[in-house]
């Protein structure tokens, strides 16, 4: 699914990029060309005038003198004198184009001339040849006292259409460059997007698959139960309904702990914020596990400061969840022997909790891992207590409080959690 998700993002983004980029680049060709265009006709415009100037100031016309003023071929030229086509025009062939160009002239243009002087226009005359593009023609007409003379010039601006090529292959060359860079760019782009979501998408699956295993251990510990129960004498049959109900009750809190995370995910926590005193919290909780501490043979002390705590606006309740999840994982890891220092302390701006314990510690390399779903210690693994969601929870409530929570070492010898907590502004 990423991957399909991959490849259509990455033609989405790189699609729509160089939709706009040959957008404008077609917009940008356009008005180029135009302007070549515009250019150059402007300027066979001026080669008329003075062309047609010098015509006019001569009196005598020759053979070398159009051959010059054709320009090596730049300009074709016919010339009517008194209606009679000059020798030097039916040496070269009659040309369609200059027929073309008369009666192209004679549809849409007319000169209007005083009784002595020159007029002319220039126009653009269509290639009767597909894919030419346009001839530039300029037809003119001088009124002398030896009579009238006509003149017909064409010009093929081929230096503007080998411009335009090359400016269009440049461009092309351009876009394809940039369009596969922008593929480029999006794939990776798009890939370190999905990043996140890929690792989300392998994080649900590990936990699907832990919580499958997790739940495996007891659901097969009940069938069997209920397997040895139709096999078993009366007397045995309460020890197995007493297995029965404890295995019941470790998957319900797996469930419930699930649910917290699910609820957690899709952010949806419920968190019934109201003042109270985190001393007192602390008190209850210190209260709750003493007993505990005791049975597991454990030094089990608290420290709260002397001036009054200020309020906390917070769920009382889910911070309780809190302590109890750091002081289990206290007493489970602690030694027979061991000291377990539960203390709260504050700032001007946060209340800060601490459980410390004297046990094995943590390695540098997992202090950063246990807040992971279903992670274990070594140490902990066959131990039906501890499903390796705890940590990861009690992480997520702290969140969902706007809190902080982290792990230390103990100075001589242990792990210290830090929990801190935004007072009541």
């Amino acid at each position: 699914m990423i991957k399909t998700a991959h490849r259509k993002l990455t033609l989405l983004c790189a699609g729509i990029t160089a939709s706009i980029l040959i957008s404008f680049s077609l917009i940008f060709l356009f008005v180029s060309e135009n302007s070549l265009k515009k250019t150059s006709f402007l300027s066979f415009q001026s080669d008329m005038n003075t062309l047609l100037s010098n015509l006019e100031q001569q009196t005598i016309i020759t053979h070398e003198w159009l051959s010059k003023l054709e320009g090596n071929g730049k300009y074709s030229i016919r010339i009517f004198d008194n209606e009679k086509e000059l020798l030097f025009n039916k040496s070269k062939g009659d040309s369609p184009y200059i027929t073309q160009a008369w009666d192209y002239f004679k549809h849409f243009y007319s000169l209007e001339t005083s009784p002595f002087g020159t007029s002319h226009k220039e126009f653009l005359l269509p290639s009767p040849n597909q894919g030419e593009g346009f001839y530039y023609a300029s037809i003119g007409q001088s009124i002398r006292p030896q009579g009238e003379l006509r003149v017909c010039i064409l010009s093929y601006p081929e230096n503007l259409y080998l411009q335009i090529h090359s400016q269009r292959l440049l461009f092309l060359i351009i876009n394809c460059i940039a369009i596969f860079t922008l593929f480029l760019f999006s794939w990776f782009f798009t890939k370190k997007l999905l990043l996140p979501i890929q690792k989300n998408q392998e994080s649900q699956i590990q936990f699907i698959a832990s919580a499958s295993h997790e739940l495996r251990t007891p659901l097969a510990v009940i069938l069997s139960a209920v397997s040895s129960i139709r096999k078993s004498e009366d007397f045995e049959k309460e020890v197995f309904l007493s297995l029965i109900s404890s295995e019941g009750k470790r998957m319900s809190r797996l469930i419930d702990d699930m649910l917290t995370l699910a609820h957690s995910d899709s952010h949806s926590f419920s968190i019934q914020r109201n003042l109270f005193s985190m001393d007192t919290l602390v008190l209850n909780s210190f209260e709750a596990f003493e007993a505990m501490a005791k049975e597991k043979g454990l030094c089990f002390f608290v420290e709260l400061p002397n001036e009054a705590v200020p309020l906390v606006n917070g769920d009382e309740e889910r911070l309780s969840q809190v302590v109890g999840v750091l002081l289990h994982n206290a007493f489970s890891y602690t030694p027979k022997g061991g000291t377990v220092v539960l203390s709260l302390s504050f700032s001007q701006s946060h209340c800060l909790l601490s459980v410390k314990d004297n046990g094995p510690g943590i390695p540098d390399q997992e202090k950063e891992l246990i807040f992971g779903r279903f992670y274990r210690r070594e140490s902990s693994r066959n131990s039906k207590e501890h499903f390796g969601l705890g940590l990861c929870i009690a992480k997520e409530l702290i969140k969902a409080h706007n809190g902080t929570i982290q792990v230390q070492d103990t100075p001589k010898g242990g792990s210290t959690f830090l929990v801190t907590i935004p007072l009541n502004k």
